[in-house]
């Protein structure tokens, strides 16, 4: 599902936007337009058409504005797309609000409420799981959020690397959950068939198969064992996954667990958790940066950077 990744443009210069704000280049900004609305547009575009519709021109075209009066704000799609990643994060309505004071309670209530608002922005935003963030361009938003959950797990008797792996945990765990969610409402809504006409299809024959006596446990659930969605379904994973959080902190401020060996020397390095029995020459992979142009590459780049700019 991935279509796009963080940091795809210049990062100098996405984090330059990012923190210190820039006035339009070139000659004098169009009257109403902002860094801020085109970031708010491309958002509204994407919510609506997903990251593939994603580009200059269309964004442009949201705002009622020549392609190139863009450029004057912003350099391209890439750091228009790491502004985007960060202003979703922000407490105002695009973004997913300030914690309510119970999540600041513990560490526990914290982390409920960051998958709980992590849940709730990709299904307001499900774009964001079209984008490769493994590699994050960190802004104040970002950090924002960052730093919440890092002083929740503060002083309960974690090593740092400890609470980066709880951190991502959570994560991994709502991002997961919300991506097999999102992804049904995405089918459903690109090829035109609902879910109940598409198990409808299948009705007949399941049915068949399922009273033949082949498959005795399949054929005596319930049917609306498979309606299970949404928070509902969240909260059933969640809950146990931080009951056996809470049990490892706890054994590890008592002493009873010894600190964990998670950093691994290199982490950042590509080839530091490949298989070492395995060929992974970089020049094998089709992503492997070598600065070759696409096929599908026009001469002097594409249309989302400027010819200033190529």
């Amino acid at each position: 599902m991935t279509t796009a990744h963080s940091g795809s443009g210049d990062l100098s210069r996405s984090m330059e936007l990012l923190w210190r704000g820039k006035e339009p280049s070139g000659r004098g900004p169009r009257p109403g337009l902002t860094l801020e609305a085109i970031v708010d547009a491309a958002i509204t575009l994407a919510d609506r058409e997903g990251i593939p519709a994603l580009s200059m021109r269309r964004v442009a075209a949201e705002l009622g504005v020549g392609t190139m009066s863009l450029y004057r704000y912003i350099p391209g799609k890439g750091e228009l797309l790491d502004l985007m990643l960060d202003r979703v994060l922000s407490p105002g309505p695009t973004g997913t609000g300030p914690p309510p004071p119970e999540a600041t309670e513990n560490w526990r209530t914290a982390m409920e409420f960051v998958a709980v608002s992590s849940w709730r922005l990709y299904l307001a935003h499900p774009w964001l799981l079209q984008v490769n963030q493994t590699r994050p361009v960190l802004g104040p938003n970002a950090l924002e959020g960052l730093e919440f959950v890092l002083e929740a797990l503060n002083g309960i008797g974690l090593l740092d690397a400890e609470r980066m792996a709880v951190i991502m945990a959570v994560d991994h765990y709502v991002t997961g959950t919300a991506r097999t969610y999102v992804l049904q409402a995405v089918s459903a809504r690109e090829t035109g068939v609902s879910d109940e006409e598409f198990w409808a299809a299948q009705g007949p024959i399941l049915g068949e198969i399922l009273e033949s006596g082949r498959f005795p446990r399949l054929a005596e659930l319930d049917p609306d064992s498979f309606s299970v969605g949404g928070v509902q379904a969240l909260r059933f994973g969640l809950d146990p996954l931080l009951d056996g959080l809470e049990r490892y902190i706890d054994a590890r401020r008592r002493g009873e667990r010894p600190a964990p060996d998670l950093v691994v020397p290199g982490a950042g390095n590509r080839e530091a958790d490949t298989d070492p029995n395995v060929d992974t020459d970089p020049a094998d992979s089709p992503e492997s940066g070598t600065g070759a142009a696409s096929p599908d590459t026009p001469p002097g780049g594409s249309e989302d950077t400027p010819p200033a700019n190529r």
